[in-house]
């Protein structure tokens, strides 16, 4: 998944501590055995493969986890989709040196992209209904893996820890001994406001554009819009903490290209969610229906 996995935990031993780790990281390799796009043998690879008008069966986990990425993608209208690989290929190449891309290859990675292509059969059946649709899990996959890793975690009796994904997703069970919850400074591009979360049996993601390369005017990233085909444009940190993994990595990436207004009124109205959006100029935007998001520093 491109981003090293961190765990801490406290049990009646350290050895029963390393034991459950052991396990836990283990689950984590077996995620990314199943959904990188980077190993060719991998299950997610041998689906973006196969599955073009050809029902390809897949393994219980890349199928549940594709399945709420398409439900992410029905909430947000389309904004967050995996199927946007093609697109995240083209301005990938890009960044690595290639040309910028026309716009006829831009053109025909647009029409491979789109969610309502993806067939699901239950309970582990997809087809593509596109001849060159392909998935990338990169805007959830780390959130699914982190939920199996705390899974595995509480069935080996570990009831605190803390799974880190890079920074980019955590996962909080439980609290530190003697302690309301684990502390988690955000994401923060000014760095003047310093937010920070106290977290208890909750996960944060953060969602951030790459910062623009240096091909030219065009400023391209790593977060591609499906809708406009281009990399997103936004300077904006977006952090999402909600019960569980998967939602809070979702949610980051979906809130980051919908941006502060509309991403507002998208989960507004949502419980034990809360969200913030916060630029280079400290400016800040927030929905706290979850956990409160607390302020080290005072402009």
């Amino acid at each position: 998944m491109g981003t090293v996995f961190e765990i801490a935990s406290y049990a009646e031993s350290p050895e029963k501590a390393t034991a459950a780790i052991d396990k836990a990281l283990q689950e984590i390799v077996r995620m990314d055995d199943l959904m990188s796009n980077y190993r060719p043998e991998s299950a997610l690879s041998r689906l973006n493969r196969s599955a073009h008008f050809h029902t390809q069966q897949v393994p219980p986990d890349l199928y549940r986890v594709i399945e709420q990425a398409v439900e992410f993608s029905r909430l947000s209208g389309g904004k967050f989709d995996i199927t946007v690989a093609p697109l995240v290929n083209l301005w990938k190449a890009a960044l690595s040196g290639d040309s910028m891309p026309s716009l006829a290859q831009r053109q025909h990675a647009e029409e491979c992209v789109g969610y309502d292509k993806i067939e699901l059969t239950p309970p582990d059946q997809i087809t593509f209904r596109s001849s060159c649709m392909q998935l990338d899990l990169g805007a959830i996959g780390k959130g699914y893996a982190v939920d199996r890793a705390g899974e595995m975690l509480r069935s080996l009796g570990i009831r605190n820890a803390l799974i880190n994904s890079g920074g980019s997703t955590i996962l909080a069970m439980g609290t530190p001994p003697g302690q309301p919850g684990w502390l988690v400074h955000l994401r923060d591009p000014s760095q003047k406001i310093d937010p920070y979360v106290m977290l208890k049996d909750q996960s944060v993601s953060t969602s951030e554009q790459t910062a623009a390369s240096l091909l030219g005017p065009e400023s391209a990233g790593h977060i591609i819009d499906p809708v406009t085909g281009r990399p997103v444009d936004s300077r904006l940190a977006v952090s999402v903490i909600t019960p569980s993994g998967i939602p809070s990595d979702g949610f980051s990436t979906t809130l980051l290209l919908l941006g502060p207004k509309a991403g507002k009124s998208l989960v507004e109205g949502m419980r034990n969610v809360s969200a913030i959006w916060l630029s280079p100029k400290a400016e800040i935007e927030t929905v706290t229906n979850g956990p409160q998001i607390f302020f080290g520093k005072l402009l």
